[in-house]
């Protein structure tokens, strides 16, 4: 782990296991990228990346990554303990940014929210679900009990089928409560996995 992650982590009172990182991993079509926190450092290459994400997908976003001042946000109060965003690295590029996310409030400490985002051109390699794979194993090695998913109903299909490839299962539906880019009411669903006993039970590779 780098100094700048060890001080970050260091002064908090809940802390997650990052000694792993930087760590490579292999898609699908055999190419290679880099999986580490993100820093400080990273405020220029982030907003690139967003930037690369197609404007009717950074819709459904709670927030928008391609303007300067979130990114600024971001990087001014980054917090490990309350977001905890994983970046995956290529050619020198942000390609994915995996991020999860926790309240403060203690009754709820125990329910961690996952949210994936692929580069265009890095989509359909697998990266997706590795990096919600990624956050599980974090998520249960931390002593979290269950993680969420939303899913934007109709518009985040390769979000859910790579959520639901391993093991997220559907906890509900919200009608209507969000909007398309034309104004027509969609679902939300909200997949969620159990973590501990039964993660172990229905995938021995975590």
């Amino acid at each position: 782990m780098s100094n700048a992650i060890k001080e970050m982590t260091m002064s908090k009172t809940h802390t997650y296991t990052l000694k792993a990182y930087p760590k490579e991993i292999k898609l699908r079509d055999k190419s290679a990228v880099t999986l580490k926190p993100m820093t400080q450092a990273d405020d220029k290459a982030l907003l690139d990346f967003f930037r690369r994400i197609p404007a009717d997908e950074r819709y459904y976003l709670k927030d928008d990554g391609s303007k300067p001042e979130v990114i600024e946000r971001w990087t001014a109060d980054l917090d490990y303990d309350r977001t905890l965003p994983l970046l995956a690295w290529a050619n020198g590029k942000v390609v994915a940014d995996a991020t999860l996310h926790r309240t403060r409030a203690n009754a709820r400490r125990h329910v961690g929210q996952l949210r994936v985002v692929v580069d265009p051109s890095y989509r359909d390699k697998g990266l997706g679900t590795l990096l919600l794979r990624e956050l599980v194993a974090i998520s249960n090695e931390n002593g979290l009990d269950r993680v969420m998913l939303d899913i934007i109903s109709e518009k985040e299909e390769a979000a859910r089928k790579a959520a639901e490839a391993i093991g997220f299962v559907q906890a509900g539906r919200l009608p209507g409560h969000a909007k398309d880019l034309d104004g027509h009411p969609r679902d939300i669903l909200l997949l969620e996995m159990p973590l501990g006993k039964w993660l172990e039970w229905w995938d021995p590779q975590f």
